[in-house]
């Protein structure tokens, strides 16, 4: 699993998120939380460039400490997610980087941005271009090629609208590609990445779903 956390593309950094590894590992999935350049250092696409080549690490470094690099997840929570899906939806990323796309065994994404035109933030505009043009949005990169997929996303979410996770979900489908959308009811944006620390996971199952997710996909 490679992982990138969320955070507006404008803050964030790994080590806040070790408790997310630690609660993948523990049920045996080898975790890598990786870190990506921000706004205001890059605008799109070099963060998703960045994760590129955290994925090309990840294969090329995965077999020397017990992993498959034949069989990678990518996942990510809020713009980590919309990451996540340029990489696995648009896998032009992941060839320019050197990395594999047909080592990508599936899409987890958790409470993501992926059809969030037209930008109303100054920031956003900043990030994405004004007008951002259709190539910042994962949901238009969707074929029948598209990866396994599990879209989580809560009912209370006011960071990102849960009508991100319900289009892409659907398209997906109509391309004829599995994916799995879980929506949990009263949950808002934080508790989804929240869940996976013991101590916030109660009613919020997001680590069995991902394990369960994992280990059911085919090879």
């Amino acid at each position: 699993m490679v992982f990138f956390y969320g955070g507006g593309w404008e803050s964030g950094q790994r080590d806040d998120y070790r408790f997310v590894g630690a609660a993948l590992a523990a049920r045996g999935v080898m975790t890598i939380v990786a870190d990506y350049r921000l706004y205001p250092e890059v605008v799109f696409p070099a963060f998703v460039e960045d994760a590129a080549l955290s994925v090309r690490w990840a294969q090329e470094h995965a077999a020397g400490v017990g992993g498959d690099p034949t069989r990678l997840f990518l996942m990510g929570h809020s713009a980590g997610a919309h990451i996540a899906a340029m990489l696995a939806l648009n896998q032009e990323y992941l060839r320019s980087a050197g990395a594999d796309p047909r080592a990508l065994a599936g899409l987890i994404g958790l409470a993501g941005p992926y059809d969030f035109l037209p930008l109303k933030s100054a920031t956003l505009k900043k990030i994405f271009g004004d007008p951002a043009p259709r190539r910042t949005q994962p949901i238009d990169f969707v074929t029948s090629d598209a990866p396994p997929a599990l879209l989580i996303n809560g009912s209370a979410d006011t960071a990102v609208n849960p009508g991100n996770s319900t289009r892409l979900a659907a398209a997906l489908l109509a391309a004829g590609r599995p994916v799995d959308h879980r929506v949990y009811p009263d949950i808002g944006h934080g508790r989804i990445i929240g869940a996976f620390s013991p101590l916030l996971a109660r009613g919020v199952p997001v680590t069995d779903a991902v394990v369960q997710f994992v280990f059911s996909t085919p090879r």
